[in-house]
């Protein structure tokens, strides 16, 4: 059970930094139409072409299929000890509702994932779909992909909405990964709750928020 809580975590953590740097990028669609064009396509030109981003994209689909699988796992573990009595009494009033609710925040999740690489990665990666064009200076147009998708307020409302259980599942997730792993220094782990809701919050500011401003534009 160790091994596995070990391993959620790590992939968790790995997948925290690359929300950062998934956020940064996202955050260009910010920018004035022309800046961001410009700027968004060549930075997914990047991504596609560097061999060191192709190594870490792999090693993010393996963390992915990681941490959703023994986090399943777990979860049905957790359950069947449960239901035989040797977890402790009064659990559910002495744990909040999201570490009660991880697995079912998890399953948003990943309806956000997929629903999110069949609007991205399949159609600009494998060519399903709509054919993507190229900008002025001949980079498949992922900026345009993007902002025709944000037109359709349903998506902006599904992208906005799932932010909020990404942010409840991060605050929580953030913290216990750093318990998982044996860190118990009090003030360590007090500063550590203050340092994950400050990142559940800028994730889930600027995930949300993201959308929006595509749209309005």
């Amino acid at each position: 059970m160790y091994l596995r809580k070990s391993i959620i975590a790590l992939t968790g953590l790995f997948l925290c930094i690359f929300l950062i740097v998934h956020l940064s990028a996202n955050s260009l669609l910010l920018l004035p139409e022309a800046t961001a064009r410009d700027l968004y396509n060549s930075y997914s030109t990047l991504l596609r072409e560097s061999i060191l981003i192709k190594i870490i994209a792999y090693v993010l689909y393996a963390s992915i299929m990681l941490h959703a699988g023994y986090a399943l796992l777990v979860t049905i573990a957790n359950r069947r000890a449960k239901a035989q009595g040797y977890r402790v009494n009064h659990f559910r009033q002495n744990s909040s509702w999201t570490s009660q609710n991880m697995g079912l925040l998890g399953i948003m999740i990943l309806l956000f994932i997929v629903v999110h690489l069949a609007n991205f990665w399949a159609r600009i990666k494998l060519g399903i779909g709509l054919e993507v064009g190229v900008d002025a200076q001949g980079n498949k147009d992922v900026y345009e992909v993007a902002y025709s998708l944000f037109q359709n307020i349903y998506y902006v409302l599904f992208y906005t909405v799932l932010a909020i259980p990404l942010g409840l599942h991060l605050h929580h997730g953030l913290k216990s990964a750093f318990k998982t792993l044996g860190f118990y220094h009090q003030k360590g782990l007090r500063l550590l709750a203050r340092i994950s809701l400050v990142y559940a919050a800028i994730m889930v500011i600027g995930f949300g928020v993201i959308p929006i401003v595509v749209f309005l534009k």
